[in-house]
């Protein structure tokens, strides 16, 4: 495996979000453009936060909540490995835009108000 993998991955005391947030975008992010192909093995837990400067916990909640999202998968001591693609990523995004706009509907929100709401959620990350 290459250690290097996930070199792109910063933490930026800067941003709002917690580091492990920061993490799980950026991996996602990567697997949405096409830089993490499904299959590609992700750096170790340990090695991540060693490069990165964070806690070990830090990294494996990032990892457990792109499992969770279906993003990824642990394979024991096989490591962690992407399962999502470009594809499958513009698949859950039209999956909770079309939750979303049914949500607002439901609750009466036009369209344009409804994108407010989103244009809002972009700002505050």
């Amino acid at each position: 495996m290459d250690p290097e993998v996930l070199a792109f991955v910063t933490v930026r005391p800067e941003d709002p979000r917690a580091p492990y947030d920061q993490i799980r975008h950026q991996i996602l992010d990567a697997i949405a453009d096409g830089t993490l192909l499904p299959g590609t093995r992700l750096t170790p837990v340990r090695a991540l936060a060693g490069h990165l400067g964070v806690a070990v916990n830090t990294v494996a909640r990032a990892y457990r909540e792109l499992e969770h999202a279906g993003a990824v998968s642990t394979r024991g001591r096989n490591g962690t490995v992407v399962e999502a693609s470009r594809d499958d990523a513009g698949r859950h995004l039209g999956e909770a835009a079309a939750a979303f706009a049914a949500e607002a509907a439901r609750w009466g929100i036009d369209e344009e108000a409804a994108l407010d709401y989103v244009r809002a959620a972009f700002r505050a990350r």
